[in-house]
């Protein structure tokens, strides 16, 4: 399938900080609850995400992800997961996650 740059320009990906992270028993698969800040304009959002296979709560907090953030909120079991937060799998088929390479400003967009 191919789309137009214009498609692209339509997916709002922003750089956040996970503020605070759960571990999220009540999840189908093991999976953790986020808090991920967005800065100014955009605040802080709620997520979940299946990775535990390289993470955990605890490591994940003050991590810069990339996420999408004008996705429509999905209930999630007892989690209203408003953003997307992005990884690639790894030759298990376990999430990575993606994140810039250096420190940058939160709520950067991708371009």
């Amino acid at each position: 399938m191919t789309i137009t740059y214009g498609d692209f320009e339509q997916v709002d990906i922003r750089v956040g900080r996970i503020t605070r992270a759960e571990p999220f028993p009540e999840a189908r698969k093991p999976a953790i609850k986020l808090w991920v800040d967005f800065g100014p304009g955009i605040g802080e959002k709620r997520s979940s995400a299946q990775l535990t296979a390289h993470y955990t709560p605890e490591g994940l907090i003050g991590r810069q992800v990339l996420a999408v953030v004008n996705f429509p909120p999905r209930q999630i079991g007892p989690v209203m997961s408003e953003v997307l937060v992005l990884g690639v799998p790894d030759e298990d088929g376990q999430v990575v996650l993606i994140g810039p390479g250096h420190e940058v400003p939160l709520g950067g967009k991708l371009f």
